[in-house]
């Protein structure tokens, strides 16, 4: 198909190369007569305030809380994937806000369920699921609420803290419209020495440019202006830790890293454990960094280097169809099956193809239990767009498979499991290409690739929870942290991670204040789990391991039935152990004993 040069309009595109959203409701009148039942059918969750006190009860309740929810999520889906087709479509826009609206207020509607299972005597539940055997079905859902028991306040104290949660999530709040509206950088000069606005959205082309000094001072400007606000950032940033740790210490945690892990029973060792083996494996990264210094041809590599890719090919354009067939063989190694149900959302319509007028940007996957799983692409014909098919095509295929083999309570994965098979699909791919890649030049520019992916998804976003490591741990010991505390910190990580032969430059010691996940407390590591988890399934399958695909698609089909570390340990891949991130930084070895093979 020939590349489009106009942006075309939602009318523009043809049918085959949209989502089929129209699966979910027919048109607007069927999602406003759902709305209309929604609204009815939710108020009867009311009447069991106060009542759960029998097995008949919970077992009602329960079936008619399941029957509410599914109405609202697939109202909830519809008219965002509509409002994200074209957001100057204003007829969606207000399905949009009236189902987002209403959804605030269904909550109020069943806040009360897990307070009342929680004052319930002990054993009680237990009693009740041998009374009532289809409870039984919801053993680990109750065990999952039992076992935040002794986290859970009085009833006025929970009021209390919910009274105050919009005052605690302050500090979130001021750094998004500092960074956000308030924070100007100053402008730059590209390649061919016209000035040009410098904003965070463009910072990630800037920092890849080949023209070193455009780099170098796009690498200045932006940090100069976080430097000016660092005072501020450091209070927000330390008062939101101080939020967190008022949080786990108020419902009685360990600490707080205990709070954020606890609810999902992370052991806290492995996310010590992480960090632990991260430290051991530095020399890897600093080797990567040496040998990066070699291939730009740099008498020294500074901070602002590392991004630049060290080969530049062609730019190919690579048509829908060819991006299929291209991930189509890569995923091969899954099996029939699982190549069935990829063919299976080609054509059956999951999939939002191209860019048009209003369109959201990026990417996703999204559906609920009685939608499609859908995939927002805005496919532009290179090979990040590729990479990009395969990644939310494991989303969705996963989301496909967790359904198809879970009762509706159990058909969400949680954040931990999330990007696993996302990732998988991903390492499949780039394995692959790499493989059957004969040209020197395109292997060298795949290989950087990988290693990209594996230093920033892995190396980095540990060193990143490393330093909320620190900085929780200081302030939960009474250590107060400025700026320049945060600055030294943050300098001291850099030094470590990237080694002896790379100029720390002092732009990089504010960097912490660049980095929004910080206000989501212990959330980062996750990326580097997740990429170690995916990488440690694609090993098994590539090397054709007993079972290998079989365990892989146990852990698609096993949704949100178990415990994050539990499901993945039941198929093969165990994180309390520093197995699978030993592997991943194996993996990166392995790539740059490739790189050197080639560059000799």
């Amino acid at each position: 198909m020939e590349k489009v040069k106009k942006l075309r309009t939602r009318d523009e595109i043809p049918q085959r190369d949209k989502w089929q959203v129209e699966k979910i409701y027919e048109n607007v009148d069927q999602w406003n007569n759902d709305f209309e039942d929604l609204k009815k059918e939710a108020l009867n969750l009311k009447d069991f305030q106060g009542k759960l006190n029998n097995s008949k009860t919970i077992l009602d309740y329960l079936s008619l809380s399941e029957k509410v929810e599914r109405k609202a999520e697939k109202l909830m889906v519809y008219a965002h994937l509509r409002s994200d087709e074209d957001t100057a479509n204003v007829e969606f826009q207000v399905l949009k806000n009236k189902i987002d609206g209403y959804l605030a207020e269904l909550g109020s509607y069943t806040a009360f369920f897990v307070p009342e299972i929680l004052s319930l005597k002990d054993g009680t539940i237990e009693e009740f699921i041998k009374e009532e055997p289809k409870l039984l079905d919801y053993k680990f859902f109750f065990e999952d609420i039992l076992k935040e028991k002794p986290h859970i306040l009085s009833k006025e104290m929970e009021e209390l803290m919910a009274s105050v949660s919009d005052c605690l999530s302050a500090p979130q709040n001021i750094y998004g419209i500092l960074t956000n509206a308030e924070m100007n950088f100053k402008s730059i000069k590209n390649e061919n020495g016209e000035e040009v606005e410098l904003t965070e959205g463009n910072y990630n082309n800037y920092i890849k440019n080949k023209n070193r000094e455009v780099r170098k001072e796009a690498f200045q400007s932006l940090f100069g202006e976080y430097k000016k606000f660092e005072n501020t950032i450091a209070t927000s940033l330390t008062s939101s830790i101080k939020n967190f740790i008022f949080n786990s210490k108020t419902r009685k945690y360990k600490n707080s890293l205990d709070a954020s892990l606890s609810p999902n029973n992370i052991p806290t060792e492995v996310y010590y454990n992480a960090i632990e083996t991260i430290d051991k494996k530095l020399p890897s990264l600093h080797r990567y960094v040496d040998i990066k210094k070699k291939l730009l041809g740099l008498d020294e590599i500074h901070m602002y280097d590392l991004y630049v890719p060290v080969v530049e090919i062609e730019k190919e354009d690579i048509a829908f169809p060819k991006a299929v067939e291209m991930v189509e063989e890569g995923l091969r190694p899954l099996g029939d099956e699982y190549i069935s149900l990829f063919k299976k959302g080609i054509n059956n319509g999951w999939i939002d193809i191209y860019e048009n007028k209003g369109k959201r940007g990026g990417a996703y996957s999204w559906g609920c239990y009685d939608t499609m799983p859908y995939v927002l692409l805005n496919y532009n014909y290179e090979l990040n767009d590729v990479s990009t098919l395969a990644h939310e095509m494991g989303h969705s295929i996963h989301s496909y498979y967790s359904k198809e083999n879970q009762p509706f309570h159990y058909s969400q994965y949680t954040l931990f499991c999330a990007e696993v098979a996302s990732t998988t699909n991903e390492i499949l791919l780039i394995h692959h290409l790499i493989e059957k890649e004969k040209d020197d030049k395109k292997k060298l520019f795949l290989i950087n690739q990988e290693l990209e992916q594996i230093r920033t998804t892995v190396f980095r976003q540990l060193m990143f929870a490393e330093f909320e490591l620190i900085t929780h741990e200081k302030i939960e010991g009474g250590t107060p942290l400025s700026s320049k505390d945060l600055d030294n910190i943050w300098h001291d990580l850099n030094v470590k991670f990237f080694g002896k032969d790379i100029i720390i430059d002092s732009e990089i010691d504010v960097e912490w204040a660049r980095i929004p996940h910080f206000y989501r407390d212990f959330y980062v590591y996750q990326y580097a789990t997740g990429y170690s988890a995916a990488s440690a399934f694609a090993n098994s399958i590539l090397d054709k391991k007993e079972n290998a695909v079989e365990k892989y698609k146990g852990f698609l089909k096993a949704g949100g039935s178990n415990y994050p570390i539990d499901i993945l340990k039941n198929a093969g891949v165990d994180m309390t152990t520093s197995k699978p991130l030993e592997a991943t930084i194996n993996r990166f070895d392995e790539l740059l004993d490739m790189l050197e093979k080639i560059i000799k």
